[in-house]
C-alpha cells in the first residue's frame, strides 16, 4: 500500500544517492593504495559478503534460466564497476557519472517515436559533445577516461536489461547473488593489481566503508522507498546522480569543473529528467 506522503521515500532515495557518490569519492582515495581494480574488487567483495549474510540467498532454489540471468546480471555489473573505477583514474567523478548515464538514457530512449523524445536525444548528444576534449569546452580531460566511462555506460545499459530479467519473480537474494558474481569477476583484476594489499588490515576499514556507502546502504534504502514511490519519480530523482557526484568530488576530492564541463553535465541531466518524465508508458492494465 502506497504511503499517503512520498516525502519520506523521496528523502530515502536522495540519501541513498548521497551515500553512493560519497562512497565513490572514498573509493577514489583507495586508488593510490590498491589501484582502481583493487578498489573495485574490495568494494564488490565486501559488499557481496554483507549482502549474502543479510539476505541468505542459499535458502532459495533457482532454475537454470534464473541462474543464467543472474550470471549475466552479475557479469555486466562487474564489468560496469571495473570500467567506471578505471575511468575515475583519468577524469573527475562528476564527468564520469554523467558520461556513464548515457547508458540508461539510451535504454530509456530506445525506440523513440515522439518528436519530444528526439529533443532529449539531441540535448544528450550536445551535452556529450561538450564533454569531448577536442571541442574546446571540456578543458583538460582525458580521452581514455571518456572511453572508459562510456564503456561503463554501455555495461549499465546491459545491467538494466539483464537486471530486469534476473529480478523477475525474484527478490533481494537475486541482488546478493548478482553482487557476488560481480565480485568474482572483479577479484582476479584486483589481485593482479594489488595482491596481498587487498587484505591489509590498514586498508580494509576504508574498503568496508566504500562497500557500505556505495552498495549495501543505498540498496537497503531503495528497498524501503521503492514500494512507496512512483517509478517515474524514482527515475527523475536518479537523474540527479551526476550533480551529486560533482558535488561529492568537489567537497571530498577537491575536483573542480570548468563551465563547459558543468554545461555538458547539465544537458545530460536535463535530457535524462525529460526523457523519464515524458517517455510513453504502456496503458495501465486492468487489476486482476
Amino acid at each position: 500500500m502506497r504511503s499517503p506522503s512520498i516525502l519520506v521515500p523521496v528523502l530515502l532515495v536522495t540519501l541513498g544517492m548521497v551515500f553512493t557518490q560519497t562512497g565513490a569519492s572514498f573509493a577514489k582515495m583507495l586508488f593510490p593504495l590498491v589501484g582502481a581494480n583493487g578498489a573495485t574488487a574490495l568494494r564488490l567483495t565486501l559488499a557481496a559478503i554483507v549482502l549474502v549474510l543479510v539476505f541468505r540467498p542459499w535458502r532459495y532454489r533457482l532454475d537454470r534460466a534464473q541462474w543464467r540471468a543472474v550470471l549475466l546480471y552479475g557479469a555486466v555489473m562487474g564489468a560496469m564497476n571495473l570500467f567506471f573505477y578505471a575511468a575515475l583514474e583519468h577524469i573527475p567523478l562528476g564527468i564520469a557519472v554523467a558520461l556513464e548515464f548515457t547508458g540508461p538514457l539510451a535504454v530509456a530512449l530506445f525506440g523513440a517515436r515522439k518528436p519530444l523524445d528526439f529533443v532529449w536525444i539531441a540535448l544528450a548528444v550536445s551535452g556529450f559533445a561538450t564533454l569531448l576534449p577536442w571541442t574546446g569546452f571540456a578543458g583538460d580531460i582525458s580521452p581514455l577516461g571518456i572511453g572508459l566511462a562510456l564503456c561503463a555506460g554501455a555495461c549499465w545499459a546491459g545491467y538494466i536489461i539483464f537486471g530486469q530479467k534476473a529480478g523477475t519473480g525474484g527478490g533481494a537474494h537475486i541482488a546478493a547473488l548478482g553482487v557476488a558474481t560481480a565480485a568474482l569477476i572483479a577479484l582476479p583484476f584486483g589481485i593482479a593489481s594489488a595482491g596481498p594489499l587487498l587484505i591489509d588490515p590498514a586498508i580494509l576499514p576504508l574498503g568496508l566503508a566504500v562497500a557500505l556507502l556505495s552498495s549495501a546502504i543505498p540498496y537497503a534504502l531503495d528497498m524501503v522507498a521503492l514500494p512507496h514511490i512512483p517509478a517515474r519519480l524514482f527515475g527523475i530523482l536518479m537523474s540527479g546522480q551526476p550533480a551529486l557526484a560533482a558535488l561529492s568530488g568537489l567537497v571530498i576530492l577537491g575536483e573542480k569543473l570548468t563551465p563547459g564541463q558543468v554545461a555538458g553535465m547539465a544537458a545530460i541531466i536535463v535530457a535524462s529528467i525529460g526523457a523519464t518524465a515524458t517517455i510513453a508508458r504502456p496503458v495501465r492494465e486492468p487489476q486482476p
